[in-house]
């Protein structure tokens, strides 16, 4: 297996992250994949915080990716990155300065005046061509998401984002090692924004595709898949599923993470119909989002995939 010296980790802390999961991920891999150290090409629909990526980046040889996001704001800062590093960070360090100086009434008006520009500005925006607001929308987010509450991403149904701001004494806003780390490691990947089916037109023949897509609610109060305005019903869940199929017949390598609905119901085998003859494996990661302490904890997980 090759190791290269650029770890780079997520630069942004993200609901649903697979920091915990990536050793069982990792062993999940076609065997070719693991036994050479080399993935000729690589797909990530729902990239979010991008942590199984970054992890492969620094441990297998990926010769072309490609990242896919719906989120319009998390593909703007990917792309940031790639391309602007350097210019990113000056900015980053200057809103990072300014909130550290305050004191903690001071850094939360700051906070939401920060938080109110980002939604406002959203509106200005040119998603398809690089300007200057690229730069200031990619330093609010991370701004934001390192300075608010659990870390969290949400938006509402008009698509703004309205999580309140977090209590955190020192926070690490500016990265600059990692950022740089994040750049080298976008290089060869391109960053995409759109529906997951989008992989269609970049899979071929052995390309390893993962999928991780909101998880299913487990129950009507663990409800939260609204990383983007619009949710992720059962009826997405399907359309993933017969994509997953679709690429099977083409011989590519598909490995999807979801909730285990048994976590709810031991009679619930909505995924285990959906994927059939998929390999299913349990695995456990710790549920650290949920209004109530009592409710965080270990619980179920599946991997699925057809090989």
């Amino acid at each position: 297996m090759k190791s290269t010296k650029n770890k780079a980790k997520p630069f942004l802390k993200w609901v649903g992250g697979k920091t915990q999961l990536l050793d069982q991920l990792e062993s999940r891999l076609p065997q070719k994949v693991r036994k050479t150290g080399v993935i000729e090409r690589y797909i990530e629909p729902f990239v979010g915080g991008g942590a199984l990526f970054f992890y492969l980046k620094s441990k297998y040889k990926i010769k072309k990716a490609y990242l896919i996001d719906t989120n319009e704001d998390l593909i703007l800062t990917y792309k940031v990155i790639k391309k602007e590093p350097k210019s990113l960070i000056k900015v980053l360090k200057g809103i990072e300065t300014r909130y550290l100086k305050k004191n903690e009434s001071e850094r939360a008006k700051y906070y939401y005046r920060i938080r109110d520009r980002y939604n406002r500005q959203k509106d200005k925006i040119n998603y398809r061509k690089l300007d200057k607001l690229w730069m200031k929308q990619a330093a609010y987010l991370l701004f934001l998401n390192k300075t608010c509450f659990n870390g969290l991403f949400r938006q509402n149904r008009q698509g703004k984002f309205n999580v309140p701001h977090g209590r955190y004494k020192n926070p690490k806003i500016c990265n600059e090692d990692n950022l740089i780390k994040v750049n080298i490691a976008l290089k060869d990947t391109q960053v995409i924004y759109g529906d997951f089916s989008k992989c269609r037109k970049y899979a071929k023949p052995k390309t390893l595709i993962y999928f991780d897509p909101p998880y299913r609610p487990i129950n009507i109060t663990s409800n939260f898949t609204s990383y983007t305005r619009n949710g992720f019903c059962d009826k997405e869940q399907i359309r993933l599923a017969k994509l997953s199929k679709e690429l099977s017949e083409k011989e590519v390598y598909v490995l999807l993470s979801n909730s285990d609905p048994t976590n709810g119901s031991n009679q619930d085998n909505f995924f285990h119909k959906i994927y059939n003859n998929f390999q299913i494996k349990r695995v456990f990661a710790n549920r650290m989002v949920n209004c109530n302490g009592d409710k965080r904890g270990r619980i179920k997980e599946l991997l699925i995939a057809n090989y």
